[in-house]
């Protein structure tokens, strides 16, 4: 059985192309338990459709596989559309949140056989035996399929109790020397280390997050909060550096660090082990609220840390209650106080379209980055199917028809939809305004093309 692989490219006109972490640990899964396979990595190459086609009829695949978060099933409908055209008796499977969230519009409206629900590790290696061996796909858990006509949803199975007994991202299934060389996009010049000199790979060191945040979905949405062992990090890590000679390291997480505990024993065992890399990573805004966390803060800057990404979303407190983020303005400017005493940098992002919003709220978010030298990664909401909002925006009228809404998705950074009292350019026009404030305040001097679509998304004020 000739089986596919491929890895979309989500923002196709972006310079950054960020490596797969989910797509690796599926495929480094499939690998181990002894299955060949092709992948077509579009992100990397951001091949033409007639290249793509091209690629595809190379051989007569039997089973082709596919995911990315839910605001790219535009990207999926027409992929699997390509696909089935090229070859009409494939099994196309899809993950990630575009299966979990919207499972039922996936497999009526496009050309998608299974939808994995959930997390993929396991379930990927039992499909596919499944689909070599005629098995019934009754017999798989976490995934939806349609047989005679109507959806069949299987039996849940367990989340892996223990991340840090998964295995680590086979890199060498992807041409990963091309994205070190692009990981030094995520990276700006400071007196830490110059971009150009960067050699870098992500480092997953957790699954979930505590938080419940209402515009937000993802694919362990509801599940527990889990984190591997500082043992099983580093020892990837020095793994990492040891094979690729790298010098950086990228915790892409929902959430890097929930607890105090959790952040210094990572960094310790760093120091213990004599490992000179650099690294960031995510946390909540209300972690390091004490003078007494500087050390700890302090013990994070000695092991490698650039800085810490937390999310301000809003500085308005109705705001940040209807997000449901139970921080406080306060507790986002303290801690950035204290980060920034560390020898840190932050990154934050911010959320604008609430039904609350106003442009004195737009007004007073930036101010509070202003005030706290930090420029924004800024977005507009985007309820995500499955989300608190996106049932709020289906009762309200605001969204009408589903698909069409999905199929316009895209990037949080274009208005997609509307949910203040403001009208969309007056809406649009607070904001670039307000950003034109900021990036003036703090000296970006980003251009007008970049205000909002900065690069990396995580552009912050030098010190």
């Amino acid at each position: 059985m000739n089986i596919l692989a491929i890895n979309v490219a989500l923002r196709p006109y972006s310079p950054v192309k960020i490596f797969p972490v989910g797509l690796g640990y599926v495929l480094t899964s499939i690998k181990q338990a002894g299955f060949d396979f092709d992948l077509i990595d579009i992100d990397l190459h951001r091949y033409t459709e007639s290249e793509l086609k091209r690629l595809i009829l190379k051989k007569k695949y039997d089973v082709v596989c596919m995911g990315c978060i839910v605001t790219g099933y535009s990207i999926i409908k027409s992929l699997t559309s390509l696909i089935r055209e090229c070859h009409p008796n494939a099994k196309i499977i899809v993950g990630n949140t575009v299966a979990s969230s919207i499972h039922e519009t996936l497999l009526s409206e496009t050309e998608t056989d299974i939808a994995i629900l959930g997390e993929a590790d396991i379930t990927i290696v039992e499909l596919i035996d499944a689909l070599i061996n005629n098995k019934p796909l009754e017999e798989v858990g976490n995934i939806a399929f349609v047989k005679n006509g109507k959806i069949i949803k299987t039996h849940s199975i367990q989340l892996i109790k223990d991340i840090s007994s998964l295995p680590f991202i086979d890199f060498s299934i992807f041409e990963v020397e091309e994205y070190i060389k692009n990981c030094k996009t995520f990276v700006k010049d400071s007196s830490t280390i110059t971009a150009d000199n960067v050699r870098g790979l992500p480092v997953n060191t957790a699954r979930g997050c505590i938080a419940d945040c209402s515009f937000c979905y993802h694919i362990f949405k509801g599940k527990k909060y889990r984190y591997r062992s500082p043992e099983s990090i580093v020892m990837e890590i020095k793994a990492l550096i040891d094979k690729y000679s790298l010098n950086y390291i990228f915790f892409w997480d929902e959430l890097t660090f929930f607890s105090k505990k959790q952040a210094y024993e990572l960094a310790k065992k760093i120091l213990d082990e004599k490992l000179k890399f650099y690294w960031h990573a995510s946390c909540r805004a209300d972690l390091f609220k004490e003078e007494e966390d500087l050390k700890i803060l302090q013990t994070l800057k000695e092991a490698g840390c650039v800085g810490l990404g937390f999310a301000l979303e809003s500085s308005d407190q109705e705001i940040l209650k209807a997000m449901n983020k139970h921080i406080t303005v306060e507790d986002f400017s303290r801690q950035t106080k204290l980060v920034k005493q560390a020898g840190l940098e932050v990154w934050t992002s911010i959320v604008l379209g609430y039904p609350q919003e106003t442009s004195e709220t737009i007004k007073k978010t930036y101010d509070c980055c202003i005030e706290n030298d930090v420029y924004p990664s800024t977005g507009y909401l985007l309820p995500q199917p499955g989300s608190v909002m996106y049932a709020y925006a289906l009762e309200n009228g605001f969204i009408c028809n589903e698909e069409e809404y999905l199929l316009k998705m895209g990037d949080r950074q274009d208005l997609r939809l509307n949910m203040t009292k403001m009208g969309n350019e007056e809406f649009e026009s607070c904001v670039i305004e307000n950003i034109k404030r900021c990036n003036m305040a703090l000296n970006i001097q980003l251009d007008q093309e970049n205000l909002i679509k900065t690069q990396n998304h995580r552009v912050s004020h030098k010190n």
